[in-house]
């Protein structure tokens, strides 16, 4: 299953210890480059407000210097926080990146605001704002088809009448109310996501974006030349969230080596060991095996992999080795004639907590 299975890349832009925020935006183009030389079908990047740890700001701004930088990768949103604008802003900025790059934007949309209520102050919403999705995911849409009613007049230059293929992240109901792909994570939590996927297929209703339910699932997933080493590349990230939970403050990135030697709290070592927990890591053959069984259980149409980690030529290396577990071939448009083919559906499935670490 995983050779007739999509395989494509989200990178957050997380920033390191002694490097300068802005290296981890080029850092993000970069790796980009390394995604479309390997043949992996998307490049997406998020969007994170007032966080230390995290330099991607301003998602729109820095797919275009992805689209820039590459030439056949799609490239996108994972994604745009809808509730933390207007709808019509979001239309025209991705009306601008799909007349700048035809054939290649995604536009990977979701419900969440920011990460602290300073932050959601600033932006001038609430977490009240995240219960409208629904009806602003309309009207970004009405936008985009030319169909909406509630500005008569106005018009979303240029996005309206323009083919911007729009995903809905993690709100199984969200995606098949308005017949969009799903895009659901992470896959630790494997029963939750088994949920969520069946209710979305259930409720799919199609649309003029989508006529089969389509499922794209996200997950970290490290690869190195030994068990110890893809550990250690998820490290950096398992005490940041760590270090979050208990201090209030998402931290960049730190060495593995540092981090290992720390002296943790109890409630400090617990959470990070829980970070380590559950993600697909190993060596090739053994992630070969984990991706092929988290496959198989989901039904997925495509895995959109992430991981952040301070040594960047350890990732890189990460993505060359699933590339050679993945397969991808050729270019997108070769390999996926429709940015909606028609979905999977999983077959039956043990229950499962995840996957083991």
């Amino acid at each position: 299953m995983i050779a007739s299975t999509r395989f494509s890349v989200l990178d957050r832009s997380r920033t390191r210890e002694g490097h300068e925020t802005a290296e981890a935006l080029r850092d993000t183009v970069q790796l980009a480059r390394e995604a479309e030389a390997l043949g992996f079908h998307r490049f997406w990047v998020s969007e994170h407000h007032g966080v230390p740890g995290v330099a991607g700001s301003a998602p729109t701004v820095l797919a275009a210097a992805v689209a820039a930088a590459t030439s056949t990768i799609r490239v996108g949103t994972g994604g745009v926080m809808l509730p933390n604008h207007r709808p019509l802003v979001v239309a025209e900025q991705f009306g601008v990146l799909a007349s700048l790059f035809p054939g290649r934007i995604d536009m990977g949309l979701g419900r969440s605001v920011g990460f602290t209520d300073g932050v959601r102050r600033a932006l001038g919403h609430g977490k009240e704002d995240a219960e409208d999705f629904p009806g602003r995911l309309a009207e970004l849409l009405g936008w985009i088809d030319g169909t909406q009613q509630a500005h008569p007049g106005v018009h979303a230059r240029p996005a309206e009448g323009l083919r911007i293929p729009a995903y809905v992240l993690a709100i199984g109901e969200g995606a098949a109310a308005a017949g969009l792909p799903l895009v659901i994570g992470d896959l630790r939590g494997r029963d939750t996501v088994l949920r969520a996927i069946e209710v979305y297929r259930r409720d799919f209703r199609p649309s003029a974006r989508a006529e089969h339910p389509e499922v794209i699932v996200a997950g970290t997933v490290a690869v190195a030349g030994t068990e110890e080493a893809a550990r250690r590349l998820l490290v950096p990230e398992a005490w940041a969230m760590a270090y979050s939970r208990t201090h209030g403050d998402f931290p960049p990135l730190a060495p593995a080596e540092r981090i290992e030697t720390l002296t943790m709290t109890a409630k400090e070592r617990s959470l990070y060991e829980q970070g380590l927990a559950g993600h697909i890591r190993g060596t090739e053959d053994r992630v070969a095996a984990r991706l092929e069984r988290a496959i198989e259980e989901t039904g997925a149409d495509e895995v959109l992999v992430t991981n952040s980690t301070y040594d960047r030529e350890a990732l890189v290396d990460s993505l060359r080795r699933l590339a050679r577990i993945a397969r991808p071939q050729g270019r997108s448009d070769e390999r996926c004639p429709s940015p909606h083919p028609v979905g999977r559906t999983a077959g039956p499935h043990p229950a499962t907590t995840g996957v083991d670490a």
